[in-house]
């Protein structure tokens, strides 16, 4: 299937050569030089998934993120000379699905797009015929998986698409334990290696959204050595 991605990269270089990737692998690939063109191009036209850099004039990636996400649910995947620990965790927090370090294989670009857009546009899409189950209930949550949004006593909260999956993989059975390879597997169809840590930054995040108290989960709990599990509970 052909989808429209977007480039938010200052040089052109990188433009060109991630263009002829993609473009080889089927995809259409449209192009901006800052964030400030790109909010313009995802107002106007179909995008399935924004690859963007960091560091641009006029509006950062950091910024753009935060303006895509306060109205758009469509994959991120930050590509940045930016290698930090926290440069990564930051990116994340704000909305990002992905973050990939420069120098980078392009090959790599590829299979990290064509992963998110797996994850976001295929896995979990099953149509269920019978209403009651298109809710997920755990507790104080609730997961309408035919809109694909997440609400907490009845208001609703704001998840990516990564966190999405996870929560979804999570509450359609509570109290199964999942390692973190196989909530990798699950939420990308494959594993990369750095997915571990990309994913524990999800986790806590998600801790953030749903938990009065993300220091003291009552929902997402860490099995020590194993994985993650959501809690069996009663609203």
């Amino acid at each position: 299937m052909t989808y429209n991605i977007l480039v938010v990269e200052d040089d052109k270089d990188i433009i060109k050569l991630l263009k002829i990737y993609l473009e080889n692998d089927g995809h259409r690939v449209m192009s901006a030089q800052n964030g400030v063109d790109a909010l313009n191009i995802i107002e106007n036209i179909k995008v399935d998934l924004v690859v963007m850099d960091i560091m641009m004039p006029q509006m950062d990636g950091y910024e753009l993120t935060i303006r895509i996400r306060s109205k758009h649910n469509i994959p991120i995947i930050m590509l940045s000379a930016k290698n930090k620990d926290d440069d990564k965790i930051l990116g994340l927090n704000l909305g990002a699905d992905d973050y990939i370090t420069k120098p980078f294989n392009p090959l790599e670009i590829v299979a990290r797009v064509n992963s998110n857009l797996r994850r976001f546009y295929h896995l979990n899409t099953k149509v269920v015929v019978k209403d009651e189950e298109t809710l997920l209930n755990v507790g104080d949550l609730m997961l309408d998986t035919q809109k694909l949004a997440l609400y907490k006593r009845g208001e609703e909260v704001i998840v990516t698409p990564t966190e999405y999956k996870i929560l979804s993989l999570l509450m359609k059975t509570p109290g199964k334990v999942y390692t973190k390879l196989q909530i990798c597997e699950a939420i990308n169809g494959d594993y990369i290696e750095s997915d571990n840590n990309t994913m524990m930054v999800h986790i806590s995040r998600l801790r953030e959204k749903i938990e009065d108290d993300s220091k003291n989960p009552q929902y997402i709990k860490t099995v020590r050595g194993i994985g993650y599990k959501i809690e069996k509970k009663e609203k």
